[in-house]
C-alpha cells in the first residue's frame, strides 16, 4: 500500500519553517555548485587556454541546466499544490509523468547541442584554437546532461513534500565523489590515464550516472512517490499539460539567465581571452556566494504551492516579508565580504594579472546587487509555486531586454569592460524592486479574494 502524502508546510512559524527547509538545501547546493569550482580549479592548472575554453562552455552548461530547473519547478509546483489539496493519487501520477517528460526533453536537447557544437561555440566568440579543447569537454558533458536533469526533477518532487534534507545528503555525497575523481582523470594519478579536459567531463558523467540511480531508487522505493508508468494517452497529456503550464515558462525564465551570461561573454570577448578567463573565474565564484539565495528559492516554491493549495493565504503574506528582509540583509553581508576578499578568492584560480584584475573588479561591484537578485529569485519561485509562471518570465525577460542590455551598451560605451559589470549590478537592483512590489500586490489580492469568499468557498483552491 502507498504511503500517505501529507501537506507538511501549512503549519508552524513561517520563518522557522523556511529556515529548516533551506539549511539542508544550502549544504546540498553548495556541494553541487562546487562541481564547477572544483573543475575550474583543476583545469586552471592546465593553463590559460583550457581555462578559457571551459569558460566558453559555462553559458551552454547553464542553459541545459536551466531546462532541468524549469521542469523541476513545474513538477514541484504541480505536486505541491496537489498535496496541499489532499490529492495524493494525482501527486504520484504527476511525479511519474514528470520523469518521462524530462528524459525526452533532455535527450533531445543534448543531441541537438552535440550535433551543433562547433557553430554554437563559434557564435559565442570562441577562437578556432579553443574549439578542439571545447569539443574535448562538451562531447562528454552532453552525454551526461540527461543524468543531471532527471535527478533534478526527482529531487524537486521530494522538495514538494517538504523533504529537502534528502536532496542535501545526496548532492553532498555526489560532490565529494566528483572532487575525488577529478584529479585522477584530469592528471592521470594512481594509474589512471591523463585525460585533461576530457577527464573533467568524464568524472562528471560517472558522478551523475550514480546520482541518477540513487535518486530514482529513493523516489520509487523509499518514498513511493512513483506509480505505474504506462498510462492512457489522455491521462499522460493531462499530467504533462499541468507540468508544462509552469515548466515551460519556468524553463524560459531560467534559460534567460544564462542567455544573459552568454551575451555578457560575447561582449567581454571583445577584450581578449584573458578577460573571458577572468569573467569565468568570477562566474564560478558567484554561484557559491549566492548559494543561500538558491536554497531559499528552492523551498519557497513548494511552500507557496502547499499553502496556496490548502487555502492558507495569510502565510503567503508573512513569507513575502520574511524573504525580503532576509535577502537584503544577507546580500549586504556578501557584498562587503567580496569587496574585501574577492581578489584573494580569484587568485586561487589564476595567477595571471589581467585575469585577476577582471575577476576582482566584477566581485567588487556586482555583489552589491546580490540582495536584490536574491529577491528576484525568490519571487520567481513563489509565482511558480502559485501556478502563475508568467510574472516570473516577464521579470526575467524584462531584466535582460529592457533593463540590462540598454544599461550594458551604455556602460560599455562610457567605461568599457567595467561598464558592463556596473550595468549588471544596477539591473539587478531595479528588477529586484519591481519583483518585490509585484508579488506583494498579488498576495494582497489573493487575501482580499479570500476575505470575500464564504467559509465554504475559502476552503477550496480557486482553480
Amino acid at each position: 500500500m502507498s504511503r500517505p502524502l501529507t501537506a507538511t508546510l501549512t503549519e508552524g512559524p513561517v520563518a522557522g519553517q523556511l529556515r529548516t527547509l533551506a539549511i539542508p538545501m544550502v549544504w546540498g547546493l553548495l556541494a553541487t555548485m562546487s562541481f564547477n569550482v572544483v573543475d575550474t580549479f583543476y583545469v586552471a592548472q592546465l593553463g590559460n587556454q583550457p581555462l578559457a575554453a571551459m569558460s566558453f562552455t559555462f553559458p551552454i552548461v547553464m542553459i541545459i541546466t536551466s531546462l532541468g530547473i524549469g521542469l523541476g519547478a513545474g513538477s514541484s509546483s504541480a505536486i505541491s499544490r496537489a498535496i496541499g489539496e489532499g490529492d495524493a493519487s494525482y501527486a504520484r501520477r504527476l511525479a511519474t509523468d514528470a520523469i518521462s517528460l524530462t528524459f525526452l526533453v533532455s535527450a533531445s536537447m543534448c543531441l541537438l547541442g552535440w550535433l551543433l557544437m562547433d557553430p554554437l561555440f563559434s557564435l559565442l566568440g570562441a577562437t578556432p584554437d579553443l574549439l578542439p579543447l571545447i569539443r574535448d569537454y562538451m562531447s562528454i558533458w552532453f552525454i551526461s546532461a540527461p543524468f543531471l536533469m532527471v535527478p533534478m526533477v526527482c529531487l524537486s518532487a521530494l522538495r514538494a513534500l517538504g523533504m529537502s534534507h534528502i536532496q542535501g545528503y545526496l548532492m553532498s555525497a555526489a560532490a565529494l565523489f566528483n572532487a575525488a575523481l577529478d584529479p585522477l582523470l584530469i592528471f592521470g594519478l594512481w594509474g589512471f590515464p591523463a585525460l585533461e579536459l576530457q577527464g573533467a567531463a568524464l568524472a562528471t558523467l560517472i558522478t551523475r550516472l550514480l546520482t541518477f540511480l540513487v535518486a530514482f531508487y529513493i523516489l520509487a522505493v523509499r518514498v513511493r512517490l512513483l506509480t505505474y508508468p504506462w498510462v492512457a494517452w489522455q491521462a499522460l497529456m493531462r499530467s504533462w499539460k499541468t507540468i508544462v503550464h509552469v515548466g515551460v515558462p519556468a524553463m524560459a525564465t531560467n534559460v534567460i539567465v544564462p542567455l544573459a551570461s552568454a551575451v555578457v561573454t560575447v561582449m567581454v570577448a571583445r577584450y581578449g581571452t584573458d578577460a573571458v578567463a577572468g569573467l569565468g573565474v568570477a562566474m564560478r565564484i558567484e554561484p557559491l556566494m549566492l548559494i543561500v539565495f538558491y536554497a531559499l528559492s528552492g523551498v519557497i516554491g513548494p511552500f507557496f504551492g502547499q499553502n496556496f493549495g490548502a487555502g492558507q493565504h495569510h502565510r503567503l503574506n508573512e513569507a513575502v516579508k520574511v524573504l525580503s528582509l532576509f535577502c537584503l540583509g544577507f546580500g549586504l553581508l556578501l557584498a562587503v565580504f567580496l569587496w574585501l576578499f574577492g581578489g584573494l578568492l580569484a587568485s586561487l584560480f589564476s595567477e595571471h594579472e589581467e585575469v585577476l584584475r577582471v575577476a576582482a573588479f566584477y566581485l567588487a561591484v556586482v555583489p552589491f546587487s546580490y540582495g536584490a537578485y536574491g529577491i528576484v529569485m525568490s519571487v520567481n519561485a513563489a509565482f511558480n509555486g502559485l501556478g502563475r509562471p508568467m510574472p516570473a518570465m516577464a521579470l526575467s525577460a524584462g531584466r535582460v531586454a529592457y533593463v540590462f542590455l540598454p544599461l550594458a551598451l551604455l556602460g560599455q560605451w562610457i567605461w568599457g569592460l567595467e561598464g558592463i559589470f556596473m550595468a549588471t549590478a544596477l539591473a539587478n537592483c531595479l528588477v529586484g524592486l519591481w519583483a518585490w512590489e509585484w508579488l506583494r500586490r498579488y498576495v494582497q489580492q489573493v487575501r482580499a479574494g479570500e476575505r470575500a469568499m464564504t467559509p465554504v468557498e475559502a476552503g477550496h483552491d480557486p482553480h
